[in-house]
């Protein structure tokens, strides 16, 4: 499963993120949470809490909605991010690995791996999709991040790609191949740690 933030109600931004049809014992829903929610503080509990609650929520469902189907989590630069607090605060049951799609390290132009400190309470498999070209996570910064991890990090980078993973002419290959190279990548990894963990 994935989530995404939203600016509308009919965003499709991203919306070539989810497995092709057809692709085996897989199911990928998605949810999203609106720009004006993450946009704007909340009176009642803070927005990361509201954030954490709505991704164990959206896991919970998914293993209600497909029970018979290995649970992985993940989502597009800040909905991984979200899901990913989510994980290291409390577990997200029978969740077995986590995927980034962009994952957001730091704000453009202000490098630092503050907002990946959480990531050292996530014990499942975690692998980081990441355009090359990405603004909101220095290459340096990112591999010694991954390296600190260990074992359970893995990094995928696609050449010439930035956060949205858009590829200039120049490249010479065009974002649906890259966002082919992303679903093959990924469908490749949750198969790996499906084989993993049984």
């Amino acid at each position: 499963m994935s989530s995404r933030m939203e600016r509308g109600p009919e965003c499709s931004t991203h919306s070539w993120m989810a497995l092709p049809k057809g692709s085996p014992s897989a199911a990928s829903p998605r949810y999203a949470i609106s720009f004006h929610t993450w946009n704007e503080a909340p009176s009642g509990p803070t927005l990361p809490h509201l954030r954490m609650r709505r991704s164990a929520a959206a896991v919970a469902e998914a293993a209600r909605l497909a029970p018979a189907l290995p649970l992985l989590a993940g989502g597009k630069s800040f909905g991984g991010r979200m899901t990913s607090q989510a994980q290291a605060a409390s577990p997200l049951p029978g969740v077995r690995g986590l995927a980034f799609l962009g994952f957001p390290l730091h704000p453009a132009g202000r490098p630092s791996d503050a907002r990946a400190e959480h990531l050292f309470g996530v014990e499942v498999p975690i692998l980081f999709l990441q355009g090359s070209r990405d603004k909101l996570a220095d290459l340096e910064l990112l591999q010694r991040l991954i390296a600190r991890l260990g074992e359970r990090a893995s990094l995928r980078l696609m050449q010439d790609a930035d956060h949205s993973f858009r590829v200039p002419a120049r490249a010479g290959r065009r974002d649906a191949d890259v966002q082919k190279e992303i679903l093959d990548t990924l469908a490749a990894w949750i198969l790996s740690v499906i084989a993993r963990c049984g």
